[in-house]
């Protein structure tokens, strides 16, 4: 089933063009990594999905409304404990949730990413890995159809990493994920397909199966 369709997106910010004529799609159970060098246009073709940032031109359709979103700078309330802020993520995507099913959901999101030694700790009290954690926990809370992600391994340990892995793995059964990264070994190891953007411009939509060595066709699609 088709969750995403990107049609035709542009934006340019001043004089300069940062997406061009961008479209691609994706389906329940796709794991798309989507790759480019620094300043390609990924976070922001992310954030106008979310409806972060308006395009210039085109058009986004989301068969279901329910997106899941991990930016890549990860702004939490630090102030507040880990519980109490994954309460206060699923009330606004719920409010009419009765208190034992929204404790429910916490507890699941919780467990899904491997916070719980973590769960009664203030957030300014965490690691940067549990604090990445505790931002994937609040853009799965509510069972979303798409789930977008900024970066969602930045600052784990290898350990850690294989964990996240193993859980996008899980959530792609009735889910579409589209996630940056700039760790090719990641994106090859997860992946069912990738999208490379460079300059603006997708350069490449391939089955994972379709690539013999990722890392090549990267830089040679990335050049200059």
């Amino acid at each position: 089933m088709m969750i995403l369709e990107v049609q035709h997106i542009s934006k340019k910010y001043n004089t300069h063009q940062v997406l061009n004529d961008i479209s691609f799609s994706a389906k329940k159970g796709e794991v798309i990594g989507f790759l480019g060098p620094n300043g390609a246009g990924k976070t922001t073709t992310m954030k106008i999905i979310t409806g972060c940032l308006d395009a210039d031109e085109g058009n986004v359709f989301i068969e279901k409304k329910l997106i899941g979103y991990l930016p890549e700078d990860n702004p939490l309330y630090e102030e507040m404990y880990v519980v109490e802020y994954l309460e206060y993520v699923a009330k606004l995507y719920a409010s009419d949730v009765s208190a034992n099913d929204l404790k429910k959901q916490v507890r699941t999101a919780i467990e899904q990413v491997g916070l719980t030694p973590e769960v009664h700790k203030q957030i300014s009290q965490l690691s940067k890995g549990y604090k990445q954690r505790v931002g994937l926990a609040q853009a799965i809370i509510h069972n979303p159809d798409l789930l977008i992600l900024d970066e969602p391994t930045s600052g784990l340990d290898p350990n850690q990493i294989d964990e996240i892995k193993n859980l996008l793995r899980e959530l792609s059964k009735d889910k579409a994920i589209l996630f940056s990264s700039h760790t090719l070994v990641d994106v090859a190891s997860i992946c069912t397909r990738i999208i490379i953007i460079h300059k603006g411009n997708i350069v490449a939509d391939k089955l994972i199966d379709e690539i013999d060595d990722l890392e090549i066709l990267f830089k040679s699609l990335t050049k200059g």
